[in-house]
């Protein structure tokens, strides 16, 4: 992720240890000098992984209705038989395997989101792929609950993205206007380079790719900035990559309640507020200094700093000038979001 990689390696070595070396292990799962069937089965296997502030998974879990049936009953044998394979459990209620790997089927993304990039993305649900995984997920639910109950969650799920989306809009769209406006501070131009050794804003994925005002040349699109951006950028890409994730995530997993008080749709409303403060403090002083004729000059800090130097962007702008990433990797493909091959999307 852009995150990631724009940072010097003791910044994100969390992760490194889960998204290098242990992925698609036996270990990961089995644990390693253990290697026990049951232990797999448990759905605190996944905890170590799959939490945390963009992939809230055991969290949603954790506290929905599925959840606590799990927590409150795990101990009894006769409602969760850790003994018994996957194809001939017969639990309770449902645990993170029973779901993702149901009946022992080891290729997870087979059950994996009807969504893209963890719900930050609509997906076209019309497609034959997603239509196929949408009825995959109902047949298990089915298991427990009737065809009418899974899909009407689904119906719900897609209500709960769309108003998301909605704020996510508007939340991008005021900041858009100010970079656009000009009186973004700092603008993308005042920034050091972003991890791929550019200086296009960091809010146009792979989209507006001529348009100056985003300062993007022909073919070329913003990164995803977590770190020396301007606070607004910071909101939107909090408002999309953590809340409208936990709205996801929340309405996915039964956990309603993170869906809508903990962190998702109220901190999604938050976070527009917040943006829009943002943006009129902004405007204010930047039409004073147009009526009476100052010339705004951004701070040092933005373009340099100790820390700032040990990103990727200087790193290559230094070392390999008029290169970016996408130039220097020998097969940027896993690298390059504008030509991801249709069968990994």
């Amino acid at each position: 992720c852009a995150w990631s990689i724009e940072r010097p390696p003791g910044d994100t070595a969390g992760c490194t240890f889960c998204h290098t070396s242990p992925e698609e292990r036996c270990s990961t799962c089995h644990q390693r000098h253990q290697f026990d069937p049951k232990v797999a089965r448990k759905s605190e296997q996944c905890k170590t992984r799959h939490w945390g502030k963009d992939h809230r998974d055991w969290e949603a879990y954790d506290i929905g209705l599925h959840g606590t049936v799990y927590q409150i009953n795990k101990w009894d044998p006769k409602q969760f038989d850790w003994t018994k394979k996957l194809a001939d459990a017969d639990y309770v209620g449902p645990t993170c395997q029973y779901c993702h790997m149901r009946g022992g089927h080891h290729n997870i993304q087979r059950f994996s989101t009807v969504y893209t990039s963890m719900g930050m993305s609509m997906a076209d649900r019309g497609a034959p792929i997603w239509k196929e995984k949408r009825d995959r997920w109902a047949s298990v639910c089915d298991d427990c609950h009737s065809p009418r109950f899974a899909k009407e969650n689904l119906q719900a799920m897609d209500e709960s993205v769309k108003d998301a989306g909605l704020k996510y809009r508007e939340t991008f769209k005021v900041a858009e206007d100010l970079v656009k406006d000009g009186v973004a501070d700092p603008m993308p131009k005042d920034l050091c380079p972003d991890w791929s050794g550019q200086h296009v804003w960091s809010l146009k994925i792979g989209a507006y790719h001529d348009d100056p005002a985003f300062g993007g040349k022909a073919g070329e699109s913003g990164e995803f900035r977590m770190s020396n951006c301007s606070d607004i950028e910071r909101l939107c890409f909090e408002s999309v990559g953590y809340f409208q994730t936990y709205i996801m995530k929340g309405m996915s997993h039964g956990s309603w309640n993170d869906a809508t008080y903990s962190d998702g749709s109220f901190g999604m409303d938050r976070w527009l507020v917040n943006v829009k403060q943002d943006a009129s403090q902004a405007r204010r002083p930047a039409a004073i200094e147009k009526k009476v004729g100052i010339t705004w000059v951004p701070e040092s800090f933005w373009k340099t700093g100790e820390w700032l130097d040990q990103l990727t962007g200087p790193y290559i702008v230094k070392n390999h000038p008029g290169k970016t990433i996408f130039d220097l990797c020998p097969d940027p493909g896993w690298l390059d979001t504008h030509h991801a091959p249709a069968e990994e999307v």
